[in-house]
């Protein structure tokens, strides 16, 4: 990778950690997530600047960003788009729904019913929508960033192991610390920087930087750990949902992209260690919630021989 892009990802998290506050790591999680092409689940409680982050990402990345809230009465045709009959013309025409973006956030998607859930399937796996019979592709890049409030409110709906498993990785944001929340009480609110953020990268490097993470090179003996990381998994029947083979495939992409933003094109067990509970918590801890999920993947990591 080259080092103006490399600095350029690295200017990236600096502004967006000027707007969302005390969550470097987190920021650096999410950008991992879209530069490996993959969507991104967070669950928190509301209010603790799960949207800013998403808008802050849309605005430095330069892509279409749309909000879609979701709620019990919201209906597929809502978000995919729907055919509407021309009488003059004797035709339909599809006009396409807030899908149609690079970087959609789905926002509170598990107070939505199963039926419009379902929708964001074909479109999260497949990259594009069927309507009527006809298929239509989505922007490239596209990016769903969903949020799902805790299981335990009122009001939700769990997420299938199946939806679940087509997010690439996970976060929770938790609360802010008193001396930034004391900043915001005195009015000192990040979030007016919003509107001044500019693109620091364009689409063309975000593809660039996705071709080079194709190339970063996967020992033998890394390929080896997360496949005992998958088995140890299986073999505990009571500590989660036992890890799939997209699992671990998605855990060598993700790896793979944080190698190269740190520099590195190849592949180091502490790549695999750092993204290790994002990748899997959420599939481990499947309807226990994503809490749940990352107390059994941090047991599993820490019971998991690293290779020296």
């Amino acid at each position: 990778m080259s080092s103006s892009l490399s600095t350029s990802f690295e200017a990236l998290i600096a502004e967006a950690s000027k707007v969302v506050v005390d969550k470097e790591r987190e920021l650096r999680m999410a950008l991992t997530c879209v530069l490996s092409g993959g969507h991104l689940l967070i669950e928190d409680v509301p209010g603790v600047g799960k949207t800013t982050l998403v808008q802050t990402l849309g605005h430095l990345l330069g892509l279409d960003t749309r909000r879609i809230q979701f709620t019990i009465d919201l209906l597929p045709a809502d978000i995919i788009g729907t055919q509407v009959f021309h009488p003059n013309e004797n035709k339909f025409e599809f006009h396409p729904g807030p899908l149609f973006s690079q970087l959609v956030m789905t926002d509170e998607l598990n107070r939505a019913s199963p039926r419009t859930q379902s929708a964001l399937l074909q479109a999260m796996e497949e990259g594009e929508v069927s309507v009527d019979g006809k298929t239509w592709p989505l922007p490239k890049p596209f990016v769903v960033i969903a949020t799902q409030n805790p299981h335990q409110q009122l009001g939700t709906f769990p997420l299938p192991e199946s939806q679940l498993d087509r997010f690439l990785m996970s976060l929770d944001l938790d609360y802010a610390s008193k001396e930034t929340e004391v900043k915001l009480f005195r009015g000192e609110d990040p979030r007016r920087l919003l509107g001044k953020l500019k693109p620091l990268v364009s689409v063309s490097e975000i593809f660039e930087f996705q071709n080079q993470v194709e190339k970063v090179m996967v020992s033998e003996v890394v390929a080896n750990y997360v496949g005992q990381l998958l088995r140890n998994s299986r073999e505990s029947s009571d500590e989660g949902l036992p890890l799939s083979t997209r699992a671990g495939l998605s855990l060598i992409k993700a790896a793979k992209t944080w190698a190269l933003l740190e520099g590195r094109e190849h592949l180091r067990p502490e790549d695999v260690q750092e993204i290790f509970v994002p990748v899997v918590a959420h599939r481990l801890g499947g309807n226990h919630g994503l809490k749940k999920g990352k107390q059994w993947a941090e047991k599993l990591k820490v019971q998991t021989e690293v290779p020296l």
